[in-house]
């Protein structure tokens, strides 16, 4: 079993299709679609993360969140409205581990979960601190990328972009996601700088290694692909 989820969502047709999905992917899930409800279900059962929607009855998905973690450290995932800025603010400040705008692709949603449980799970500093993709490896506790032998010289940003990509592999990221988890949520600059930045990286490996890593996907974003 990959893990057991809860999902406070009250919109019954959204939270069926996560589950769906979910199980399809082999998680044991729950749900509500109360924040009242939920609450007591977070605090009294044994999850692996909770995907918290911010609009709830009862108690809002804030609200939940902020008395939560007054008793536990359970990974949360925020769901919020793509425009509330100030609900992802606020969210990652009561102690959510991430969050994810809606409409969102069940794809990213998958990645995301894997994502929080690697940080979060039982051995998770050792499985999610090297990174890899054939002879490109990135180590997350050395700050260091190697291609081979090779030690490669990245800047801040450019290597949290990359461990970004890698650990979201086949996983296709939008510009705005790659925004929001590279950049920050409040990021007011030009929004082609993850193409900019996609062409650093490109230009310290591709055109120094001869290989192709990060790939394209026209009109979408970009991916690494096994």
């Amino acid at each position: 079993m990959s893990g057991k989820v809860l999902i406070i969502e009250d919109e019954e047709k959204i939270a069926r299709f996560i589950e769906l999905e979910l199980i399809h992917e082999g998680y044991e899930v729950e749900k509500c679609t109360d924040g009242r409800e939920g609450l007591t279900m977070a605090e009294s059962g044994n999850y692996n993360v909770i995907l918290l929607d911010i609009m709830l009855p009862g108690l809002n998905g804030l609200e939940v969140l902020r008395r939560l973690r007054k008793t536990s450290s359970v990974p949360v995932i925020m769901l919020t409205a793509r425009d509330a800025v100030m609900d992802k603010v606020s969210g990652l400040d009561l102690g959510a581990d991430d969050y994810i705008t809606k409409p969102f692709a069940i794809e990213e949603l998958l990645a995301r979960i894997r994502l929080v449980l690697r940080h979060n799970g039982a051995g998770a500093a050792t499985q999610s601190d090297e990174l890899t993709h054939g002879d490109l490896s990135l180590s997350v506790s050395r700050h260091e990328v190697h291609y081979g032998e090779n030690l490669i010289d990245l800047t801040a940003r450019e290597f949290t972009l990359l461990q970004t990509l890698l650990e979201n592999k086949n996983i296709v990221l939008s510009r705005s996601t790659l925004l929001e988890r590279v950049w920050g949520y409040d990021y007011m600059g030009e929004t082609n700088v993850v193409d900019v930045y996609i062409r650093y990286l490109r230009s310290k490996l591709d055109d120094v290694y001869g290989v192709h890593i990060i790939q394209t996907v026209r009109g979408v974003g970009y991916v690494i692909k096994d």
